[in-house]
């Protein structure tokens, strides 16, 4: 991400996705704060709460995904720092994943049942 962001740092700006991105970050480390004091509190409830989160970093992504898309499709040269974004997004979105699987650990731990996993579609695919 450090290295997308020095290129960024010559482009013009996109939008308000760089406001997005920090706005997923944030969230994402307020979910990993959420799930590490379930951890140590032994809290199944509040690991259940991070898990739910993560469906609004996904939709986040999802819709900067589709601005950043639209801003391709508009300008071709906005291209380069677009996929850099996106990449960024991706990397956060990711976090947030890994963050989930931390507070499903934590459930596991807590109940000795594991969450039901997730059937979200990802974006294209049919239900």
């Amino acid at each position: 991400m450090a290295k997308r962001t020095r290129v960024l740092a010559e482009s013009q700006s996109i939008g308000c996705a760089s406001v997005s991105i920090r706005r997923m970050a944030r969230d994402v480390l307020l979910m990993l704060q959420e799930a590490l004091d379930a951890h140590i509190q032994r809290d199944a409830a509040k690991a259940m709460l991070v898990i739910l989160k993560d469906e609004d970093i996904d939709q986040l992504y999802n819709a900067l995904f589709r601005e950043l898309l639209t801003h391709m499709m508009e300008d071709p040269r906005d291209t380069t720092p677009c996929m850099h974004l996106h990449f960024i997004a991706k990397n956060v979105e990711r976090m947030g994943d890994h963050v989930t699987s931390i507070a499903e650990r934590v459930i596991y731990l807590v109940t000795g049942e594991l969450p039901k996993q997730d059937k979200t579609p990802f974006m294209g695919e049919e239900a």
